[in-house]
């Protein structure tokens, strides 16, 4: 009885013993958010001008999207850093997020990690 559960137990995880908790080992895994800066802006949602083509809708990128402002004309607020499918269904609405702003690699732009994101408006404008 001992030798089958024994045999039972190998095949089920493979003959293998688990360690780790990382399904990933080797993979660096992102520093907790600091919610000191953390920041809450509100403006629009829309595709960057040389916004590039995604075709996996779990990249983050930081270079697809942006948060304009509300005004007329708008500006550039933030570049956006997130999940493609995060910011998608938000393009062109009127939103509310937080998020801690990161410096780019380029001068003058500011990169928002987003953390969340909260629809005001359908449309912007």
């Amino acid at each position: 009885m001992t030798l089958a559960l024994a045999i039972l137990l190998l095949g089920q995880i493979g003959g293998k013993p688990i360690s780790g908790g990382n399904p990933t080992p080797g993979t660096p895994q992102p520093d907790p958010p600091n919610f000191a800066d953390r920041i809450t802006v509100t403006g629009c949602v829309e595709l960057a001008k040389d916004a590039p083509k995604v075709s996996d809708g779990n990249a983050v990128l930081d270079s697809r999207y942006v948060l304009m402002t509300a005004d007329e004309p708008p500006k550039v607020q933030y570049k956006l850093a997130a999940i493609e499918s995060q910011l998608s269904p938000f393009a062109g609405m009127k939103v509310e997020m937080s998020g801690e702003p990161k410096s780019a690699a380029r001068a003058g732009s500011v990169v928002l990690q987003v953390e969340f994101v909260q629809k005001l408006a359908a449309r912007c404008r």
